[in-house]
């Protein structure tokens, strides 16, 4: 399935978010009550199923409260729901929208990440959509998640919608100082960057140099400042070698299980 959906389709699709456009979704998980209805049980950190309305609209979502965390070894306790904000405000400065729109805020179990729960295509096979090497919207992930330097892209944590547009999910693993890229997404490793994506990276630069945007002070906010230095290292580093990056041969280049 050969996807090539563009920024400015996806800004005004509704069908990912039960007919609600990303920017009303990020203002109602904003505003809205949370309600638990269940909990996704195969989550490694506490991952609870919701709804949130504000009286006149609702939508499904999903709240990780950081009291559900589970200690890990290389990332500060209590900062995976951070990380997770810090990668959905990279994903919409880069502007490919990759990541649904996420929220840091209080809920029924304390504060915590909350996200827009993507209405997905199961018609699409996740594991051959993985494989694809023409597919735009793919490859633009690629991009994200170096720049993010995302150590857990799961063939599972892509969420294609019916309109074309492609979301990806669980990013609490993110933004590590060391490179721990770790991706099922390889297939373009090596492979010359597009000009697009060239673009959208020297911008994003320029904003994560400038102390005062609000790219920057949300990562600040989530993040340690050598984490912060590391983003901005990153990403010089895509753009003056001008291609997506190859494995580290000191970390594991797939997450296991890859699914």
């Amino acid at each position: 399935m050969k996807q090539d959906d563009t920024t400015e389709g996806a800004a005004g699709s509704t069908d990912a978010f039960g007919g609600l456009t990303p920017a009303e979704g990020l203002e109602l998980l904003r505003v809205g009550e949370l309600t638990v209805q269940g909990r996704l049980a195969a989550a490694s950190n506490a991952t609870l199923y919701c709804t949130v309305s504000d009286g006149l609209r609702s939508a499904a979502c999903v709240y990780k409260p950081v009291a559900g965390e589970r200690p890990l070894w290389d990332f500060p306790d209590g900062t995976l729901a951070g990380r997770e904000v810090g990668a959905y405000a990279v994903s919409e400065a880069l502007g490919w929208g990759t990541v649904p729109p996420t929220v840091h805020r209080d809920g029924p179990f304390g504060e915590g990440m909350v996200q827009l729960w993507v209405h997905g295509d199961e018609t699409v096979d996740l594991v051959a959509l993985a494989r694809e090497t023409d597919n735009e919207a793919l490859r633009r992930m690629a991009v994200f998640d170096a720049v993010v330097n995302n150590s857990d892209r799961k063939i599972g944590h892509l969420l294609p919608t019916a309109s074309g547009h492609l979301y990806g999910c669980d990013h609490g693993v993110s933004f590590a100082e060391e490179y721990k890229l770790r991706t099922v997404l390889w297939q373009w490793q090596g492979m010359p960057l597009t000009d697009d994506a060239l673009t959208r990276l020297a911008a994003l630069r320029v904003r994560l140099a400038d102390s005062a945007d609000p790219l920057r002070q949300e990562l600040d906010r989530h993040l340690t400042g050598p984490e912060v230095f590391a983003v901005r290292s990153r990403v010089d580093l895509l753009l003056r070698h001008r291609v997506h990056p190859y494995p580290s041969p000191d970390w594991p280049a797939v997450p296991w299980p890859p699914v």
